[in-house]
């Protein structure tokens, strides 16, 4: 199956229960030869998610990926309740496949509540994505100039649309600034979604680009076809609930690059500048030899 709309992607990270607590998945390749983490992920979160009975909504988690996913075998992800409190309840999800752990994450969930507000501003300079192309739209229009390894990871078919603001030149061998902001939006009719479901998807699109940020540091010698990279963990906060009828912009900038690995963090924003979600993750970057 291709994914080509939110409901090809519903399907992938809504999980079969095999068992009390026990969630199987498969997988979707997105374009590299290991599962998606953006996918282990939303699906762990899935998981958590089912044991929720008392209509707490997720706040934050924090993960580690151990293994490289296996895309022919299923994954299969044990839930532990860890804790149901006055306000908050915490799961604590395994993912395995062939008996192997290859995943870890930890979850929260607050029970609504009202409280103080504040949140930082969106980048109003930042293009709009009507003034952008989109990843179909560099396919079509550069074809074979796109590096080979960048162009069979974008000619994969998507649910989701992506317009970067700031497009990288590979040919031009010069370091850039930290940061890199991408629009992004679903394919499909989004109007139905629960909360719960929005959380899934948005945790499965924060693993696209965020590494990108601590890529361009070093552009003048470093690409995605010399340098090995792997997500190796992941966090992520949920503050507002918002809807995928628009574009959101994801604001990814990198504090810093040392030992082969790359770490960096973005805030998702609403088109009208609601901060609806704050990411972190490091990753592997290892340089290999040419």
């Amino acid at each position: 199956m291709i994914m080509t709309k939110v409901e090809d992607l519903l399907e992938l990270l809504n999980l079969k229960s095999v068992d009390v607590n026990v969630f199987q998945g498969y997988n979707k390749t997105v374009g590299s030869p290991n599962v998606f983490g953006g996918q282990v992920l939303a699906q762990a979160i899935n998981a958590a998610s089912q044991t929720i009975t008392n209509n707490r909504v997720l706040h934050s988690m924090h993960a580690y990926f151990l293994e490289a996913g296996n895309l022919e075998l299923p994954i299969i992800y044990n839930v532990a309740l860890v804790r149901d409190g006055g306000s908050f309840s915490v799961r604590r999800v395994t993912a395995d496949q062939n008996g192997k752990t290859i995943f870890i994450l930890s979850a929260s969930f607050h029970k609504k509540e009202d409280g103080y507000n504040h949140q930082i501003d969106i980048n109003t300079k930042v293009k709009q994505p009507e003034e952008l192309m989109s990843w179909t739209d560099m396919l079509e229009q550069f074809g074979d100039a796109i590096p080979k390894k960048t162009k069979g990871f974008i000619e994969i078919e998507r649910p989701i649309e992506f317009k970067p603001v700031e497009v990288v030149n590979p040919f031009n061998k010069e370091d850039l600034p930290p940061f890199t902001n991408v629009w992004f939006k679903l394919k499909g009719d989004t109007s139905n979604l629960n909360l719960a479901s929005k959380q899934q998807i948005l945790t499965y699109v924060s693993d696209y680009n965020i590494l990108a940020a601590a890529m361009n540091r070093h552009a003048s010698k470093a690409h995605w076809g010399n340098t090995q990279t792997a997500s190796l963990d992941h966090s992520m906060w949920y503050f507002r609930d918002f809807d995928f009828d628009d574009w959101l912009l994801y604001s990814i900038e990198s504090p810093n690059t040392s030992n082969a690995r790359g770490f960096a963090k973005g805030n998702i924003f609403t088109r009208d500048g609601k901060l609806v979600a704050s990411v972190a993750q490091e990753g592997l970057m290892r340089p290999l030899n040419s």
